[in-house]
């Protein structure tokens, strides 16, 4: 039987490249079937998670990344953001985790919960009230993963992607 070490990094600007690749990588796995136009989505991905995006993402000090790791594997990561506000939480003390993704591969190995208990951990850390998410509606498997973990659903955006929208329920858990 495989002995599996699992440690979480707090990324660094070292890390640039790796974080651009996950993200895209682990976007497309996760909302690649949804979007039904392929180019929208390779500009979306080309955007959102370039090497000049994702560098001027780490450098902001209101980012904090975390990357999780399988034997020294770099198998998905999380973006917390630091006093991020969201009109339906009326609390001013908040942040929101923007992302949290693992490599389709490895879901099934429990990382996910790894990256929540880190990213919460380190919210409470900085004494924020309330954590906050977007997930998109049609992401059943997520929405109970967060809802087990005590997430609760306070209202609804429309996610652009290209110029179709996409609802994404906003739960928030109180730290």
């Amino acid at each position: 039987m495989e002995t599996i070490t699992k440690d979480i990094r707090l990324a660094t600007s070292k890390d640039t490249s790796l974080l651009a690749l996950l993200g895209r990588i682990t976007f497309r796995e996760s909302h690649g079937g949804y979007i039904e136009d392929k180019t929208n989505l390779d500009a979306y991905l080309d955007r959102a998670f370039s090497f000049e995006t994702t560098a001027k993402e780490l450098s902001d000090d209101n980012n904090i990344y975390f990357i999780i790791y399988k034997n020294n594997f770099p198998v998905g990561y999380a973006k917390l953001v630091k006093n991020a506000t969201s009109e339906f939480i009326y609390n001013h003390n908040i942040c929101r985790l923007e992302r949290i993704y693992v490599l389709e591969e490895f879901i099934s190995q429990k990382f996910g919960i790894d990256l929540l208990n880190k990213t919460v951990d380190k919210a409470k850390e900085l004494d924020f009230d309330i954590i906050w998410l977007s997930v998109y509606i049609k992401n059943i498997k997520a929405i109970k993963f967060y809802q087990k973990n005590n997430f609760e659903t306070v209202g609804s955006i429309s996610f652009q992607i290209g110029k179709k929208g996409y609802e994404n329920p906003i739960l928030a858990k109180k730290l």
